[in-house]
């Protein structure tokens, strides 16, 4: 049986876990232990699959009017099984029930470079509704350029999916 859940107990150890499974987005080890660190402190929904949470998602509010994913990732062998779609139809109703009418993601933005990886990622944001808004050349760092994206919450969206 196929479920979100929202995860109360050992969301560091489950970050490490899915982040450390994807080194082709997550290679840098100080990148997954702050957001280990961080998403202790986050609200996070799991998506379950036999039993096995094979994709996480981390939210922030940032209220009243929006709440941003954090983190995002599925276990390679799940992609393109759906879970992401899931993940982001829980933070849609999280974010609604928040009150708040925007859901936010900064993901890399193009660079240049032949990166199928984060190309996968910009497409699944398309796909599932998000607007790329703005490019912050050095938010992160010069050779990082941030993808900020955003998606208007509406109240016949958040019934798509139910957990």
């Amino acid at each position: 049986m196929r479920r979100t859940v929202e995860i109360l107990t050992g969301k560091a150890e489950l970050c490490r876990s899915i982040m450390g499974a994807l080194p082709d987005w997550f290679s840098e080890p100080e990148v997954i232990e702050a957001s280990a660190r961080a998403v202790e402190e986050l609200p996070v929904f799991g998506y379950i699959e036999a039993d096995v949470v094979t994709a996480m998602i981390a939210l922030k509010p940032h209220l009243p009017d929006a709440v941003e994913i954090a983190l995002i990732a599925t276990r390679p062998e799940y992609h393109g099984r759906g879970a992401g779609r899931h993940l982001v139809d829980a933070a849609e109703r999280f974010a609604h029930e928040s009150g708040a009418r925007l859901l936010t993601v900064k993901t890399l933005a193009p660079r240049g470079r032949d990166e199928p990886q984060f190309e996968a990622t910009r497409r699944f944001y398309d796909r599932t509704g998000f607007i790329r808004a703005e490019v912050f050349a050095k938010l992160w760092h010069e050779d990082h350029p941030c993808l900020f994206m955003v998606k208007p919450l509406m109240e016949t969206q958040l019934s798509r999916t139910a957990l």
